[in-house]
């Protein structure tokens, strides 16, 4: 072979090593950048926020986005780790519980009752933190009637009809079927009664005079009030708060972290979009009053059945 053979043979050969050499290190970068996306990918935390349509669907998401994002951040900070919030809608009280109950949810939002009902069946779930109402922990129901309405009294329900929120209803049932009976009215007092479901859907049919009396939460009441529904206050009663809610088994560190991200909320658009003041701490013992009204609730049932064996009631 010739000398300027064995030279071209020598450079081709550098050339093919470069470029073997340009591969590994190519497909080296390459992995680390695969791997360092892979580590930020697992570091994301996606948590399932739930709440049941008390109001609209699409006016809940716009009630707790806003607040949901600020609380994602701060205890991402505290945490170490980024956190990202999924919300999700369910149509009914017993949807939600059962969600949570599960696992499915993350956290949640319930109302007093649902919370009792969802502790009992899973006895591992905690409260995060309970809603601020101007420094309480407490926040009203109110039983409406009609503008034009003679009714000023609640003993003189007897005879007529009442629109009850779900039958799962802390305010729209429990506490109003309470109410009642301490006024000495009862279901068989009742001429009708059903349960309509939201609490706005209270106000509404009894502002359309389809019904006598409802029962329905004091914010939501005013809500319709500025609206120009034509509802106005009967009675006023008070109960705890609503509870948010974290699932038997969530990391204790990451619920740690959630907790002063909520307690630390002060952002004052956010809080006008929640309609409430933030967050204060809370405990089970807060809701033993709730416990109370459900285990009374049979009584307001009392001799309702023989007394209208044709009439039934839809609980």
């Amino acid at each position: 072979m010739s000398m300027a053979n064995q030279g071209e043979i020598m450079r081709e050969g550098r050339a093919i090593g470069k470029g073997r050499w340009g591969m590994y290190v190519g497909a080296a970068v390459l992995a680390l950048v695969v791997s360092l996306f892979s580590v930020g990918a697992q570091a994301q935390i996606s948590l399932v926020f739930g709440a049941y349509s008390s109001d609209k669907p699409s006016a809940m998401v716009a009630q707790v986005r806003p607040s949901l994002n600020i609380i994602a951040k701060k205890a991402g900070e505290i945490y170490g780790e980024e956190i990202v919030f999924r919300m999700q809608i369910v149509k009914s009280y017993k949807d939600g519980v059962d969600q949570l109950v599960t696992g499915k949810f993350d956290i949640m939002r319930l109302g007093p009752a649902s919370y009792v009902m969802a502790k009992e069946r899973a006895p591992e779930i905690g409260i995060l933190v309970m809603e601020n109402k101007g420094g309480r922990k407490t926040f009203n129901g109110i039983i409406c009637v009609g503008n034009d309405s003679p009714l000023r009294e609640v003993s003189e329900l007897r005879g007529k009809s009442f629109a009850f929120g779900s039958s799962r209803s802390t305010l729209g049932r429990f506490f109003a079927q309470l109410h009642l009976m301490q006024a000495g009215v009862f279901a068989r007092d009742l001429g009708r009664f059903e349960y309509v479901g939201r609490h706005d859907t209270v106000g509404t049919v009894v502002g359309a005079g389809l019904f006598d009396a409802g029962a329905l939460e004091e914010t939501t009441f005013g809500k319709l009030v500025r609206k120009g529904v034509p509802i106005r206050a009967l009675y006023k009663f008070s109960n705890a708060t609503r509870p948010w809610v974290a699932r038997a088994g969530l990391d204790p560190r990451l619920t740690d972290a959630l907790r002063r991200a909520m307690l630390a909320l002060t952002d004052a658009e956010a809080l006008r979009a929640l309609r409430f003041d933030g967050f204060l701490t809370g405990s089970d013992s807060d809701y033993d009053p709730t416990r109370d009204a459900i285990r009374r609730n049979p009584m307001f049932f009392a001799g309702f059945e023989r007394a209208t064996p044709t009439r039934q009631s839809r609980r």
